[in-house]
């Protein structure tokens, strides 16, 4: 049998410490622009329109962060997820240089960090990612991790190993490397009058609009950023296994969430850091992904009168408004169709 081809990494051939170099850059352009507008329908104005970008200081409208995210994630899969039971959280992500058609981005990663599961059959692995465009800037680095098979179930691989990981990212560490021009700012054409002034902590939105994942949705993202983990490409192998049919990708529904928060956050043009997430349920083709947002924190950006930031979290649902705002219930376990606790911080203008 020849040994050119390879099955990926299982839980037992991590270690603490391992640096993974993966494999295929990919250069992004204009038709990856169009095919995410297709697949999620985002409206922010900085990343649909050149001349509304250039009015917050960009020399010509930048790739949207979550495509940014979804590139430098699918470089990973085939060395850290390609044999995961699911992806289970993120936390410490920060952007960096902005991401324009053309650049090439490229990922490393080092895992920080492993914990075996009781049931032997698996453990969950912690990498630190790091994406680069073809300078050498880095255009975003995170933490994620994710439930990883083991090969061998009675293999001895010691005990847990777990990172020291904050709980948000300080407004120190935030890069805005642009400068917004708040008198040419139109909030007309941005779809939103509210500013960062406009909101405060504590406040909830609900994003009222639902959409409807179908299967060609999910199964052409995962091809478009290359995650080729089994759960989202292989239904004859998902079909063996106890849920039976193929997982929608957990970077779908935080992308599908992020674009129905324009209805009541449509300002947030950016997102500036990942602070952490759980797919807290998983979701199929045929499920209806609604959204709401809380308002964290108001977070003074320094030295900028341009720009401020929330601290937001988006919670997503299957197959059930959110007008009552659910989350979690008595037992502080997720409600069954919560699907995304998403912590992020987001850029918005400030008034003139």
């Amino acid at each position: 049998m020849s040994r050119k081809t390879v099955q990926g990494n299982y839980f037992e051939d991590f270690a603490v410490g391992q640096e993974l170099v993966h494999a295929t850059p990919r250069t992004i352009t204009e038709g990856d622009i169009a095919l995410y507008t297709g697949l999620y329908g985002s409206r922010f104005a900085a990343t649909s329109a050149s001349t509304f970008a250039t009015t917050m200081g960009f020399e010509r409208m930048p790739v949207d962060s979550l495509l940014a995210f979804h590139i430098v994630f699918g470089k990973s899969v085939p060395d850290v997820s390609l044999n995961a039971v699911a992806n289970l959280g993120y936390a410490a992500g920060v952007y960096g240089a902005p991401v324009y058609p053309g650049d090439t981005l490229s990922t490393t990663s080092t895992v920080i960090g492993l914990k075996p599961n009781s049931n032997g059959k698996s453990g969950n692995v912690y990498v630190r990612s790091v994406g680069k465009n073809q300078h050498g800037e880095t255009v975003l680095e995170y933490v994620r991790w994710v439930m990883v098979r083991k090969r061998d179930e009675s293999a001895d691989v010691g005990g847990a190993q777990l990172p020291e990981l904050p709980d948000a990212v300080d407004a120190s560490a935030l890069s805005v490397p642009f400068t917004i021009d708040t008198a040419a700012y139109d909030t007309t054409l941005a779809g939103s009058p509210y500013l960062w002034e406009d909101y405060e902590a504590g406040e909830k939105i609900d994003h009222v609009d639902g959409m409807t994942i179908e299967e060609s949705d999910h199964m052409l993202a995962t091809r478009l950023y290359q995650n080729t983990a089994k759960v989202h490409f292989n239904q004859h192998a998902q079909g063996q296994q106890k849920i039976g049919r193929r997982l929608i990708y957990g970077g779908h529904i935080i992308s599908l969430a992020r674009a129905l928060s324009f209805n009541g956050l449509a300002n947030a043009q950016f997102v500036l850091a990942i602070n952490g997430g759980t797919h807290s349920n998983p979701t199929f083709a045929g499920d209806t992904i609604y959204a709401w947002s809380e308002v964290l924190e108001k977070i003074e950006l320094p030295g900028r009168s341009d720009a401020g930031a929330l601290r937001v979290r988006t919670v997503a649902t299957k197959n059930q408004p959110c007008a009552d705002y659910p989350f979690k219930g008595e037992d502080g376990k997720y409600l069954p169709n919560v699907v995304l606790d998403f912590d992020y911080t987001v850029l918005l203008p400030r008034n003139a």
